[in-house]
């Protein structure tokens, strides 16, 4: 046995439902050219092995449990469940006038669908589980509700009505020691029983001294019993010494579990088949003498032990043996748990025969063949490892990725397991000051960010405030994320500006997430490492994903102007000198010349004449007082509302902690481009506005002689105060009474103003220089009264 060797062919593919079939169902059964097989559904398949063609296909009216082949009289018997035993001649079966059969779970097949006639049911029973020909009986197995009943008939053929030749040979209410019962537990097999069959352990002499033919009828003389979990049991016949007949019992134990199992009964060869292999065993004693002085010339004993041999098969879950060839071969037909029908031909006798006498150069030669061949095996063994560690290594990614994907997108508020944070400072970088963003990726979850995982980070900047048609630009940066384990964090700097010509669009929206990149982690691990890998792989469904990857959103925070400014009049540090703010860059011909300047002399540019001659563009919003100290009060002594409102405005703002330490209510700042910002908060009274009486408001009020950044800064307020509002408005909060007439009348008179702002607008297109700039200063004045409304955000 140890030079057993096999050649598999695929002989056709059958519908296998997902997860693969069931142990124990399938059925495969040979009879000359045509193979019948059942896959443990309703259907019979006869499959022409010459041709490579599946002719017919029969069905029943329910699942088929067994099948069994009378070749004598070409009859083909099939226990239906639930129905009975159905008996099919091989002769008279007419597939030409078949009809199509409505399968859902099959697609339309080309070979026709021979649905059963009930006719063909030469005995009808839903309790029967089982049932055995043997020579002219039919053995039937039924289970009732108390007691299984075991029936002997004359063997009906087709169109023949059973005979009963028999039946009640076993009674589960019968006591164990009533002579009633025929039936006594001969061993107890302590596990499921998978396959029982006949052997021959030990041929005559005259059997021993020749090949048995093709169709030759062997008589068997050893029962084998096989169990799921691999126990064997061996009955044979034997001799005592007293000379009588007894039986011999000997259990072996094989590999399992075992999926299903077959016998030749002429070389007394038993196959079984495990999810990992298939194996023959040989149950003889051909390493014993034959005595002829004994009846039969039996001698008697089993082997002690079973040594299996392996033919490289896994995962067959229906096994038939065909007859020996004239060659010595011994071929084996098998439906795999992928529902592939195949057959395997074995020579258990290629054992390799050294010579007698070998000379040195062919030792040499055989060496360096073999030496050749496990560098091959080790190479392509290498390869598998490889190609193996890969797949292992993306599937432990992929489920680090799944996890990380549901935590964060089952805890969108409060807390998250991995978190972005985003925070601004001015940095001096390039001899000239710049906005920095940085970028805080903390892992606080019990996960890994390994390979495949992208931090990503797209800033939107906003169209100038001076260009109306403009539009805003998009910057995406990717930073990958090299492994950020738990409680591991990562900085990641971006520049927002200036420009060298310093311009800094504002407001600045900044958006985070993680990207995990399917191709990186299972595209490497699904292509083949080893060009001998391919044609395996052509079989097997694996896909590149046609998604590139999984984006997961961290937060996102928009950069305005407020966030922006510079207080140099109030630093932190008063022992560091404030830097010069940051203008547009200039040629070095010009900063020699500013250089060279009389100390008292005038700066020139348009900005300078602007902040001198014009008035500061100006703009204001009132809020209701009750409204901020709901927002703002944290029960502290020495509560002051214009300096906290001041302090709630430049909360994310570096001087926020020196107009806490000063209670400042009003403030001088500089935008990046140099020109002033002021801020000023105070209290007024606003009457006819409530029949109350007066209301309590706090005025906001912004002035700057840039019209650009009075503009950034007032939209930064207005986008605060519109969350302090909708967060006000959740907790149920309701504003006092208010004259309705009275709001009426500014709603017309801003209607008004936004009719005449159009009409102006339209007259622009039409005039020429001159009445351009007469239109423009009304412009201004219209939107200097849109911008300092006499309403009140309560």
């Amino acid at each position: 046995m140890a030079g057993a060797s096999s050649r598999v062919h695929y002989l056709s593919d059958f519908c296998c439902p997902l997860g693969g079939r069931a142990a124990g169902k399938p059925f495969v059964l040979r009879h000359e050219a045509e193979v019948f097989l059942s896959t443990g559904r309703e259907f019979v398949y006869v499959y022409d092995q010459e041709g490579g063609l599946l002719t017919a296909v029969y069905q029943f009216p329910d699942q088929v449990w067994h099948l069994q082949l009378l070749a004598t009289r070409r009859a083909l018997y099939v226990l239906c469940a639930r129905t009975g035993i159905y008996c099919l001649s091989l002769d008279s079966l007419d597939r030409s006038g078949s009809q199509a059969c409505e399968d859902r779970d099959d697609e339309a097949r080309p070979y026709p669908v021979v649905h059963v006639d009930p006719e063909a049911c030469v005995l009808p029973d839903a309790a029967l589980c089982a049932f055995t020909v043997l020579d002219d009986m039919l053995v039937t197995l039924a289970q009732g509700p108390t007691q299984w009943k075991m029936q002997l008939f004359e063997r009906p053929g087709a169109g023949e009505e059973p005979w009963l030749g028999g039946q009640a040979l076993v009674t589960s209410g019968l006591a164990p020691g009533d002579p009633k019962v025929l039936v006594k537990i001969l061993h107890h097999l302590e596990e499921p029983v998978i396959f029982i069959g006949a052997l021959r352990a030990e041929p005559h002499e005259e059997e021993a001294a020749r090949e048995p033919l093709s169709g030759e009828h062997v008589h068997s003389d050893c029962l084998v019993a096989l169990g799921h979990q691999g126990r064997a049991l061996a009955i044979k016949a034997s001799w005592s010494e007293s000379g009588n007949l007894v039986p011999e019992l000997r259990e072996y134990c094989l590999p399992g579990p075992v999926l299903c199992a077959a016998a030749c009964g002429g070389d007394g060869l038993m196959y079984h088949s495990t999810p990992s292999d298939l194996c023959v065993v040989d149950v003889t004693r051909k390493d014993s003498p034959w005595n002829p002085e004994k009846p039969d010339g039996a001698i008697g004993g089993l082997p002690s032990v079973l040594c299996p041999a392996s033919l490289n098969i896994c995962s067959a879950l229906a096994l038939c043996v065909a007859a020996r060839a004239p060659t010595g071969s011994t071929e084996l037909l098998a439906l795999s748990s992928k529902g592939r029908l195949i057959t395997c031909s074995l020579d258990l006798n290629s054992e390799a025969h050294v010579p007698a006498k070998m000379t040195m150069a062919n030792a040499g030669q055989k060496i360096k063949e073999l030496l050749l061949d496990i560098g091959d095996v080790s190479e392509r063994v290498s390869f598998l490892k490889k190609a193996v560690d890969q797949r292992n290594k993306a599937i432990t990614s992929l489920n680090e990725a799944m996890n990380v994907s549901c935590a964060l997108l089952s805890s969108q508020e409060g807390d998250r397991p991995i978190s972005c944070t985003i925070t601004t400072s001015w940095s001096h970088l390039e001899l000239r000051d710049m906005l920095m963003a940085t970028c805080t990726l903390a892992n606080s979850s019990s996960f890994s960010l390994d390979q495949g995982w992208t931090l990503c980070i797209q800033v939107l900047t906003s169209s100038s405030a001076l260009d109306l048609d403009g539009a805003g630009s998009a910057f995406t940066y990717t930073i990958p994320v090299d492994r950020l384990g738990p409680g591991s964090r990562r900085e990641v700097t971006l520049p927002l500006g200036p420009t060298e010509s310093g311009v800094l669009d504002l407001p600045v929206t900044m958006s985070c997430w993680l990207f995990y990149s399917l191709r990186e982690v299972v595209g490497g691990a699904l292509a083949p490492s080893d060009p001998l890998e391919v044609p395996y792989l052509e079989k097997l469904p694996l896909n590149l994903p046609k998604q590139e990857g999984v984006c997961l959103p961290l937060c996102k925070r928009t950069v305005d102007m407020l966030q922006c400014l510079r207080f140099p009049g109030v630093a932190s540090h008063p022992a560091q000198a404030p830097r010069v703010p940051p203008g547009p860059a200039c040629e070095p011909v010009e900063t020699f010349l500013k250089t060279c300047q009389a100390p008292g002399s005038e700066p020139t540019g348009a900005a300078s004449l602007r902040a001198k001659y014009l008035p500061p563009s100006t703009a204001s919003l009132r809020v209701s007082a009750g409204l901020l100290r709901a927002a703002l009060q944290d029960g502290r002594s020495g509560f002051h509302l214009c300096s906290a409102t001041l302090q709630w405005l430049l909360a994310e703002n570096a001087a926020v902690d020196a107009v806490r330490a000063q209670a400042l209510s009003s403030i001088q700042g500089i935008a990046p481009d140099g020109t002033d910002v002021n801020l000023i908060v105070h209290e007024v009274a606003v009457t006819d506005l409530s029949p109350a009486g007066p209301i309590q408001a706090v005025e906001i009020q912004v002035e700057s002689s840039s019209l650009a950044n009075m503009c950034r800064v007032h939209h930064a307020i207005v986008r605060r105060i519109q969350t302090m509002v909708t967060e006000q408005a959740a907790q149920g909060s309701s504003p006092p009474d208010l004259r309705m007439q009275y709001l009426q009348q500014i709603h017309a008179n801003h209607q008004e103003l936004l009719r005449e702002v159009q009409a102006l607008r339209d007259q622009l297109c039409t005039e020429d220089e001159v009445s351009s700039c007469s239109t423009a200063q009304k412009l201004l004045q219209i939107y200097k009264q849109l911008r300092n409304p006499s309403l009140v955000l309560l």
